[in-house]
């Protein structure tokens, strides 16, 4: 019997988390944490994993009552975590650099339920990229804004202009692993929560 009196909360702006979320069928709010983020280029899977903690807590703090979850992504290149971008010159650069390479994407999944500790899961993919030229790039940015975006682009607008192939959660590469999210809610608390 679900209960509608429990809550799913989404910790993030992210609309692509909203999007993944929305497409398993889940009724969640969102409530953006707002936190400062830990980094560490030479830590990355410890990086999502302490940002994703921090964003539950903040949010948890709020609503001890809810089912939270908070997520972070780093794009890891070569041994260095590449942010978004701050600058369309700066995203033109990442994109030069990961052409014909591959990357690692981690995202870090903090859950929380009432009556239950933080549970934090990372999640790995790896992306190869296509040989990128200026005309390539350029058409790519033409058609989605890199800006708000880890690496600068997102694998599910227009990914097949850049990414050869990929292995791992597709949903991982865009920012929150939809197996992962599925999996812990069965195991844990699916049958308090409620879908459409």
């Amino acid at each position: 019997m679900k209960d509608p009196s429990i809550r799913l909360i989404l910790a993030s702006a992210s609309q692509r988390r909203v999007k993944i979320l929305k497409e398993m069928g889940l009724r969640f709010e969102v409530e953006v944490p707002r936190v400062d983020e830990f980094h560490d280029d030479d830590r990355p899977r410890f990086c999502v994993c302490e940002n994703a903690r921090h964003k539950n807590t903040w949010c948890r703090e709020r609503h001890p009552d809810c089912v939270i979850i908070a997520a972070d992504t780093v794009v890891d290149f070569e041994g260095r975590c590449v942010p978004k971008p701050r600058s369309m010159e700066e995203a033109c650069a990442f994109m030069a650099m990961f052409s014909g390479k591959n990357q690692r994407v981690h995202t870090g999944v903090a859950f929380s339920a009432p009556g239950r500790e933080i549970d934090v899961k990372v999640v790995t993919s790896e992306v190869r990229f296509k040989q990128l030229d200026d005309c390539l790039i350029h058409k790519y940015f033409s058609l989605v804004d890199p800006m708000d975006k880890a690496g600068a682009y997102d694998i599910d607008q227009h990914g097949d202009l850049i990414v050869d192939s990929f292995s791992g959660s597709r949903t991982n590469i865009m920012g929150l692993p939809r197996e992962t999210v599925a999996d812990w809610l069965e195991g844990c608390v699916v049958n308090h929560i409620d879908v459409n």
